[in-house]
């Protein structure tokens, strides 16, 4: 009996999981039924893929050295796929597409409705994420792509640049009126500067803009959306960094004042990723020259 793919895959699920019942349920079986083909992928083998322990399972050596080449085919067998219903039209049939917290708001408004009047054959499946999150999910294949701020983390990746995005200052209104608001991000003092919570990489870029130590900063308040941080700048309890796309959208609040820096003035870029190797390179290129030029 050789490998088949659908052992491959219950390996996969079951190295990303550490554990049998949740590995069954991501591959839609029973627990029986996913430990029965682990079980014979093993006995052809003639090794030990899985460390059996109390309420886990972790993989074995043998286990790790295949790991990868399980997912290599898993990830072939969709490329067959996904070409046999692309055909030879760009930017066709399902593609699913990452996008981070601090990006997704304010360029999907625009993105979507233009894809869907030029590529009507796209099914585009979103889902939005921290930038760690994306990561993993590019990686074992939950996602085909991720729009995301370069440079992305390290792995098996290829990225293009679509567009840059200054940083703003996002101040009170009564903090606009101070005569010695400071004009690079440098000088922001670390005790006011407010941030979103860890795991947001606008988190770490404004860190480093700032050139603030995260051991130092003094502000004891963090949110999970741009939203609601500037809902705190508004209301006097700091000062934040604001990515110039979402001005349009998040400086509504007339107690809030959007305040640029002076040159050369910060600003993160925007990329698209891919995996190396995959079979939607050339749409991820036409995907990333359209969202390049919008």
């Amino acid at each position: 009996m050789n490998v088949t793919l659908r052992q491959c895959s219950y390996l996969v699920a079951l190295a990303r999981t550490g554990h049998f019942g949740r590995a069954a349920e991501r591959v839609h079986v029973t627990q029986p039924a996913l430990s029965s083909q682990i079980a014979q992928m093993e006995a052809h083998l003639g090794g030990q893929l899985f460390e059996r322990r109390r309420g886990e399972a972790c993989l074995t050596p043998l286990g790790r050295t295949i790991l990868p080449l399980a997912q290599s085919l898993i990830d072939t067998a969709q490329q067959i796929e996904e070409i046999s219903q692309r055909g030879l039209t760009p930017l066709s049939g399902p593609l699913k597409l990452g996008v981070i917290p601090t990006v997704a708001p304010y360029l999907l408004p625009s993105l979507l409705p233009a894809l869907a009047k030029a590529h009507p054959g796209l099914e585009l499946r979103l889902k939005e994420a921290t930038t760690s999150a994306l990561r993993d999910d590019l990686e074992n294949g939950a996602v085909d792509m991720v729009i995301a701020a370069l440079p992305f983390p390290d792995g098996p990746f290829r990225s293009k640049a679509v567009r840059k995005d200054r940083f703003l200052m996002a101040v009170s209104a009564k903090d606009a009126e101070r005569s010695d608001l400071p004009k690079r991000p440098e000088a922001l003092e670390p005790e006011r500067l407010l941030l979103l919570a860890e795991g947001h990489c606008l988190r770490d870029q404004a860190l480093e803009v700032c050139g603030t130590d995260p051991g130092h900063r003094a502000a004891d308040l963090e949110a999970t959306s741009m939203a609601t941080l500037l809902q705190m700048v508004a209301c006097g309890l700091g000062i934040t960094l604001l990515p110039e796309m979402a001005v349009t959208s998040e400086s509504t609040n007339a107690a809030l004042r959007i305040v640029p820096f002076s040159d050369p003035q910060p600003e993160r870029t925007i990329g698209l990723i891919w995996r190396n190797g995959s079979a939607r390179q050339n749409d991820a290129e036409k995907l990333a020259e359209y969202i390049a030029a919008l």
